[in-house]
Parts: C-alpha cells; structure tokens; sequence
C-alpha cells in the first residue's frame, strides 16, 4: 500500500474506535441539532483576489515533523492577524500529529473559517467535523469511489458546511466535477509518491467550470508560484509547510500575497 492507503485504512480505524465512544446515530443527531452553517468556508473564497487558506501542521509523512515548538492557538491568532481567509486544521494524528482538539479550539478562537484537513472515509467523519466547530471538510477522489463523494456532499449541503473536493489527475478532477462539487482543489503533491509539480494546478484550471471555486495545493512556495496561479485562473491557495516554516507568518503571508 502507499502512503495515501494507509492513511485511508488508519482513517477507517479511527472511525470504528470513535464509534464505540459516540455511537454513529449519537453523532449524526447531535450535528444535525446544531445551527445549520451557511457555507462560510465557500464564501471567503470567493472573492476578486486570490484566496489564501493557511494550514496548522505539525508534522507531515514526507517531511517528518515541521514544528517541535506547535502553539497552535498563537498560529491561528497570527494567521488570521495576517489577513488569512481561512484556516485549515490537520487533525490526522498518526503522519501529521494531529488532533480534533486543535480543530475545536482554533475554530472557537478565530472569526475566520475552518476547514478539517484529514482523511474523510466515513459520514462519521463529516459529522464529527460539524461538532468540533469545521466549517469545511476534505474530501479525496482517490480515496473515494464517486457515489461515496456525492452522498458525502449532500451531508454537507444538510450540515451547511463545505466540502473541498481533492482531485490530482484529469480523471479525479472530472469526477469531482460531475459530483456536483462547488469547490474542487488540486493537490501539486501526488501523494502516493510526494512528488511536487505546481504546473499542476495551472493545467487542470481548464478542466474545471469557472463557477466552481478552483484551489491550488501544496508546493507554493514563492511570490512567483502565486503569481502564475493567478495569473492561470486560480481562486484560491492553500499553503501549509512554507508558513509553518517561516518563523514572521504575518511577514512570510505579506510576501507571498505579494503586498
């Protein structure tokens, strides 16, 4: 199995340990008994300017860990601070140290959105994502068939959260587009080898209708690499490692929007 896979399989265990704990029908009536969202994640994005989601990570399969010092509270603070539009929270524990605790207390310090960046293979998972405060789930193509992506969108669409939908390839990206998704992200990493191409997103821009809301992931790293992508269409980022990395976030952010 590569990486992706068994990052899927864990996925699938985690959810039959939670289940013993809170019980799926426990779980589905306590989201649905919340307020409705009102698709905030999807909102900030759309703007006329490129769109930055900045991500809390600690560690990484193909880098090992990012940060040993992780005030993730202080990060969130300073990406918000930096006129981030929305904060992505790795909550897979096992490759990314990651915890649902990050996600609910970010997501009750910040104004902005959250999105729960993990492995979703379960509607177990978008439930739990809606209690502990998201607004936005990922939802990867190669690790969903595409009946599981349509049902998971429609929970969302019942939850009034969004739902990022991961493609990496032409293929996964008309898959996502016939589900319906409203917000399709290309991931530069092929994360069955961790290789990175940003040219990635740029060639799957096209692929993908103009009314769907089109986010580029993972290798940007310079003013140029925004440049292109906004140049090439593209309506939003999603910046992780380069950030956690940079000791001034609120500098290393006004550098790479270019101000």
């Amino acid at each position: 199995m590569n990486i992706l896979d068994q990052l899927a399989q864990y996925a699938l265990e985690r959810v039959k340990s939670s289940e013993k704990t809170v019980p799926p029908d426990e779980v589905k009536e306590k989201a649905l008994s919340l307020p409705k969202g009102n698709g905030e994640f999807a909102k900030a994005l759309k703007k006329n300017d490129l769109a930055f989601i900045c991500e809390c990570k600690k560690a990484s399969p193909s880098k090992g860990v990012i940060a040993e010092n992780f005030p993730y509270l202080e990060i969130a603070q300073e990406y918000q601070k930096a006129g981030a539009d929305c904060i992505s929270v790795l909550t897979e524990p096992k490759w990314f140290l990651g915890k649902n605790e990050y996600l609910k207390e970010i997501a009750q310090t910040v104004s902005i959105p959250c999105i729960r960046k993990d492995f979703t293979v379960s509607e177990y998972m978008i439930y739990e994502a809606k209690l502990l405060g998201a607004n936005a789930v990922l939802l990867i193509c190669s690790i969903l068939s595409p009946e599981q992506i349509y049902k998971y969108l429609q929970i969302c669409d019942d939850l009034g959260i969004s739902a990022l939908v991961e493609a990496h390839d032409q293929n996964e990206v008309k898959t996502a587009v016939s589900c319906g998704a409203e917000i399709i992200g290309v991931n530069n990493r092929n994360l069955k080898d961790f290789s990175v191409d940003t040219a990635n997103s740029r060639r799957m821009r096209e692929l993908v209708p103009q009314n769907i809301i089109f986010v580029s992931e993972s290798g940007v790293k310079t003013p140029q690499d925004i440049k292109l992508l906004r140049e090439s269409g593209v309506n939003a980022v999603l910046i992780g490692e380069t950030l956690m990395k940079a000791e001034d976030k609120i500098k290393k952010l006004a550098e790479l929007r270019g101000l």
